[in-house]
């Protein structure tokens, strides 16, 4: 994002608005292109037969002179493209420039390589939306073993990942329906479409994933403390709501109130980055974890707490309810009495 997101009550705002009438939306996406030759007699033919080449291609604005180094080889050329770094267009255009790259060094003998922030705005984006796949698959396969072994269960673990899922497919389509589309823009008080930032999902996915398993284990673990009790399932999912559904309240509101402290700010960036874990959090809280959560505890019943027994004696017990601590303690509390009366044994606290 740049200045075109900010208030136009803004310096920098009022600023980019007379650039853009001067000098066109590109002024504020430009290419720099380093040109290479082999600095003989023909390098500046050479060089002007790519300049021609490189003014053929659609979407470019304005191409500056070739401004040569001191060894004669290397040259940079400017290139202002028609549209602004925002634009699709100007994306196609460095993807030309590069696939052709090969195209205009065998018949010019000149390299083009292309860099600027426009450019490696684009590569970043590239990168990102590359790894974020990996990303999210290792952090949601390691939380579901986790929520396995802690959980003793199959089902419960699907349905917490699958609550994830749902809260971030939720927010990344929000954001994208206020930010990108421009949709409500004066109801949350933003200044103009933008894309949205290359390293938002994967910043998005970290937090909220963290948020949304501190949530759900919260909720379940109470109400599986409360079956290993009762064997009630649907007593166990009051019991968890009852007692732990005051704990993930407060903890949303919490945070609602952080990242809504946060979109007072004035950076563009900042308030994008806060709306979305704003609606993120709002959402995975109070949607999913104390509405569909519990609904689907409550349908599945007692079969949420299956798990084959095979799989059992392969898991580690973590114990992190202390269930057996709890059973050597009582162990050694009781002893045995026998009643000379009736001559039967019975149990007794110490």
């Amino acid at each position: 994002m740049d200045d075109a997101q900010k208030s136009p009550e803004l310096t920098e705002r009022r600023a980019y608005d007379l650039m853009t009438e001067a000098y066109g939306v590109g002024y504020h996406s430009p290419l720099v292109i380093l040109a290479e030759t082999d600095g003989g007699q023909d390098a500046a033919a050479n060089l002007s037969g790519a300049l021609e080449q490189l003014r053929t291609y659609p979407n470019i604005g304005t191409i500056a002179p070739a401004v040569p180094g001191p060894s004669g080889k290397i040259s940079l050329i400017h290139v202002i493209p028609a549209t602004g770094p925002a634009d699709n267009k100007t994306v196609d255009l460095v993807k030309q420039i590069r696939s052709q790259a090969a195209e205009i060094e065998s018949q010019n003998h000149v390299k083009l390589k292309v860099t600027g922030s426009t450019a490696v705005n684009i590569d970043i984006s590239q990168k990102l939306n590359e790894a974020l796949p990996e990303f999210c698959i290792i952090i949601v396969g390691l939380a579901f073993v986790l929520l396995v072994m802690v959980f003793r269960s199959i089902l419960v673990p699907i349905k917490a990942v699958l609550g994830f899922i749902l809260s971030l497919g939720a927010t990344l389509g929000f954001i994208t329906f206020v930010i990108q589309d421009g949709h409500l823009q004066n109801v949350f008080h933003f200044n103009g479409q933008a894309p949205i930032l290359n390293f938002l999902p994967i910043m998005v996915v970290g937090i909220l994933f963290g948020l949304a398993m501190d949530y759900e284990v919260f909720l379940v673990s109470r109400m599986r403390e409360e079956f290993k009790k009762s064997g009630d399932a649907k007593k166990s999912v009051l019991a968890g709501i009852h007692h732990s559904g005051g704990v993930v309240t407060a903890a949303g509101l919490i945070m609602i109130s952080v990242f809504t402290g946060f979109m007072l700010a004035e950076d563009p960036n900042i308030r994008v980055m806060s709306f979305a874990l704003l609606f993120g959090v709002l959402f995975d809280a109070f949607v999913v974890r104390m509405l569909i959560v519990p609904g689907v505890m409550t349908l599945l019943g007692k079969s949420a707490w299956y798990l084959p027994k095979w799989l059992d004696r392969l898991l580690p017990n973590l114990d992190v309810e202390g269930e057996e601590v709890m059973k050597a303690v009582e162990k050694k509390q009781l002893r045995l009495v026998r009643d000379p009366k009736t001559n039967l044994s019975t149990e007794l606290l110490k």
